[in-house]
């Protein structure tokens, strides 16, 4: 066994020598480098030149309407309006300007002499604002209840050289948020704005607009300690890690105060260096092709067999379980080629067992689904003709319990039906129906076996009926479906509540139960054909049941929490021509 292994090894040396890929390979790595520096340094430039763009964007935007501010308090300084006709002209330019929510006007003394606002202002003189023009001050950046970053704008007015009182404007930055999402490099490059302190307002990812409403403070972020550690070295840049590698670059807009940074996950920013390192490995990777053909002819004899079981690998993965190979070189790869047909052989006795096992799990949960499915009306079947052998028994209760057998054999051949056509259901008949009627039908056959389980069954039906185009059996089987999921989910001293409404042109109804709930990953697939929550069944009624809720143009949807119980609510149009055939009646 050693001189096999001392032949192969020597053979596999003698192919490398040959290709003499060493040279080849140290170009390689030196092409590359050089690549990876030259990309990262245009990124970078093309990142920065973003950033500073977009800083002088937002700066101008603020800038502006604080100068629209000054220059409404200049209209307003010596006219001698009235009051009323002060507060015309500010709710007047809120109206023009919807940044400005609210503007209101102050004396000296801070009481209020005009104001946009019907009713008391909501802004006061703001205090230690930071100044953005002349005379104007900004307020520190806040989030209003619309979730949305507001500051205030005050203008110090003057008069004869006196100060006089001030004009205050509650300033909405949406703008400046939508200006933020429009800043985008490739797909999933986006700019933030930070405030001094280090409050986050705005941020132009999607899944991170939540940051700036909880108000996160991203003093600690690396381009913030860089920008503080050298005050003056902006735009910069760094790579960091923050959920993800990432390229960013700082902006300051100075007479704010704020920084824009840019963020651009690495392997985006990289990935035209990327392509052309891939475009340059392929190329390195002819040349090498090229440089071992030679050797290829002298290491035939070593490739072939690892060929053969390559094949035989890939078609055993593609389910070819009859694939053999056959290597006879005599050393490892023979043994190996032995060793890969006795798994094939030994794959294919695990498929047969494992098809043979599903086969009995299937016939046994199909079995147990039927007797969970059937017992119900066989057991009421059972009942009522036990019932009927009383001779105490009245007229009346005989027809009762006789009505109660032919519904449980309907119910009955209903159930072979809708296997039977369980791909393709049948057409329903529809007709003018009282759906409380139908549901109160339902309930009440099934009361007893809640009351058996330990369970309280409540009802909460609307007034009058509730008419809709239907099929009464049809909905019997529904409402059947889900309550007795019901009972089966909710443990005893447990509670199920049925409730039939109108809501606008719709006739709802609503069974709500107490029981352990279905897991959110299952909620989607609770409606799918041979899916269920529960150890017994077939895993076909509420498929059978959104099938007919469908056929009649109603919806069915699901709401459950684990531990607390699930509600099922049934949605179909109300019928307008039942309504005006019980209005003639």
């Amino acid at each position: 066994m050693t001189l096999k292994i001392r032949h192969i090894a020597v053979r596999f040396a003698l192919l490398l020598a040959l290709a003499a890929v060493v040279p080849l390979i140290a170009y390689g790595v030196v092409s590359i480098l050089s690549l990876q520096r030259g990309t990262r340094e245009s990124v970078i430039a093309g990142n920065q030149n973003v950033a500073t763009r977009a800083a002088e964007e937002i700066r101008r935007y603020v800038v502006t309407h604080a100068d629209l501010l000054r220059a409404l308090s200049a209209d307003l300084q010596d006219t001698g309006l009235a009051q009323h006709q002060q507060d015309q002209i500010l709710e007047n330019f809120v109206l023009q300007f919807r940044e400005f929510r609210e503007i209101t006007l102050f004396d000296e003394s801070g009481a209020v002499v005009a104001t946009s606002r019907i009713g008391k202002p909501r802004i006061t003189i703001p205090k230690n604002g930071q100044p953005v023009a002349d005379r104007v001050t900004m307020s520190a950046i806040h989030v209003d209840e619309d979730l949305l970053p507001t500051s205030v704008f005050a203008v110090r007015l003057t008069r004869l050289n006196q100060a006089s009182g001030w004009l205050t404007g509650e300033f909405n930055l949406e703008e400046m948020w939508r200006m933020v999402d429009h800043i985008r490099i490739s797909d999933h490059g986006y700019a933030l704005v930070i405030a001094p302190g280090g409050e986050l307002i705005a941020h132009g990812d999607p899944d991170k607009k939540a940051l700036v409403a909880k108000t996160v403070n991203l003093a600690a972020h690396p381009l913030m300690a860089a920008a503080r550690a050298q005050a003056d070295g902006f735009p910069l840049s760094r790579e960091y890690v923050d959920g993800q590698a990432a390229l960013g670059v700082a902006a300051r807009i100075a007479q704010l105060g704020w920084t824009v940074i840019v963020e651009q996950p690495t392997n985006e920013a990289y990935a035209t260096a990327t392509v052309l390192q891939r475009q340059l490995v392929v190329a390195i990777s002819v040349a090498l092709l090229l440089m071992i053909s030679v050797g290829y002819l002298f290491g035939r004899s070593f490739i072939n067999p690892i060929l053969a079981l390559k094949r035989g690998t890939q078609a055993v993965a593609e389910g070819q379980l009859d694939t053999r190979v056959d290597i006879r070189t005599g050393d490892e790869f023979a043994d190996l080629g032995d060793a890969f047909n006795t798994m094939a052989d030994r794959l294919v006795q695990l498929q047969e067992d494992v098809k043979r096992q599903e086969r009995q799990a299937m016939f046994g949960r199909v079995a147990a689904g039927l007797v969970h499915d059937l017992s119900h009306p066989i057991q009421n079947i059972g009942n009522s003709l036990r019932l009927l052998e009383r001779e105490d028994l009245d007229a009346e209760s005989r027809e009762l319990f006789r009505r109660t057998i032919g519904r449980e054999i309907a119910t009955l051949k209903r159930f072979m039906d809708d296997l039977r056509h369980l791909v393709k259901p049948n057409p329903i008949e529809r007709f003018v129906m009282d759906v409380t009627g139908s549901v109160v039908e339902i309930v009440d056959a099934m009361r007893g076996e809640a009351e058996r389980n330990g369970l309280t069954m409540e009802t909460a039906y609307a007034d009058g009926p509730l008419l809709i185009s239907g099929d009464r059996f049809a909905l019997g089987r529904v409402y059947r479906n889900l309550l007795s999921n019901a009972i089966q989910a909710t443990e005893p001293g447990g509670c199920i509540t049925v409730t039939t409404a109108r809501s606008g042109d719709q006739i709802e109804v609503r069974v709500t139960d107490t029981g352990s709930g279905i897991p959110a990953d299952r909620l989607s697939a609770i409606f799918d054909d041979f899916v269920t929550t529960k150890r017994r069944g077939l895993g076909l009624g509420l498929a059978i049941s959104k099938r007919i809720v469908e056929q009649l143009d109603g919806t069915i949807v699901v709401e459950s929490e684990v531990g607390r119980g699930t509600a099922f609510t049934l949605r179909f149009p109300a019928s307008d021509e039942g309504e005006r055939q019980a209005a003639a009646s």
